[in-house]
């Protein structure tokens, strides 16, 4: 049976995660190394830090929630391989596992490979309702482009499906048709790939 990770995807809770493992992941534990413990440490430090930086952030920062995503990217790199060793051990035991925070469900879902999938429903008054999944992600970029717009342009950044376009209609009683398109994002960093297009005629 495939399982759930048991590393968090969400900065703030991978942080407290990491922090359990800098605290557990000592030489003590079977597959653990010195190098292991310097590298957790540094691992740590560094998240630390971006996570400081991003917090202090307001919304147009999102250059520091990249960074702190780099960070926590590059420490998986350090954490994951250890783990692995730490399994494998033949002195391995479910509780040293549960103790560290690595024993959970597995889920091999990459979000660097994943799109948001799209639906659109029109109201009245050219409202429409914009429904997404969030998969692992925090929400997603709603981008949109209508009637003599030259491209795609940011709509709106959306925690909760539906999301709400209530702009009105760019000539009062005329139909016009509205087309969708939007990006996962964790923090203030997107990832993944672009979703399909979704179109729409809004209505008076």
């Amino acid at each position: 049976m495939k399982k759930k990770p048991f590393m968090p995807n969400q900065q703030a809770q991978y942080a407290l995660w990491h922090d359990n493992i800098k605290t557990t992941a000592t030489v003590a534990v079977p597959g653990v190394t010195a190098a292991d413990v310097t590298a957790i440490a540094a691992d740590n430090a560094a998240i630390h830090a971006k996570l400081t930086v991003a917090n202090a952030a307001d919304k147009a920062a999102s250059s520091a929630h990249a960074d702190l995503n780099a960070a926590i990217a590059t420490s998986k790199t350090h954490a994951r391989p250890m783990i692995k060793n730490v399994k494998n051990n033949a002195a391995y035991t479910v509780p040293q596992g549960k103790l560290m925070g690595i024993e959970g469900p597995d889920d091999p879902t990459d979000m660097t490979q994943e799109a948001p999938s799209l639906n659109a429903n029109p109201k009245t008054s050219g409202v429409v309702e914009v429904g997404f999944n969030k998969m692992l992600a925090e929400g997603v970029h709603v981008q949109s482009m209508r009637d003599g717009d030259a491209g795609f342009t940011f709509l709106a950044s959306e925690t909760h499906s539906p999301y709400v376009d209530n702009r009105p209609l760019l000539v009062a009683g005329k139909p016009e048709t509205r087309h969708y398109r939007a990006v996962f994002f964790i923090g203030k960093a997107e990832i993944g790939l672009m979703s399909d297009v979704v179109s729409i005629v809004a209505q008076p």
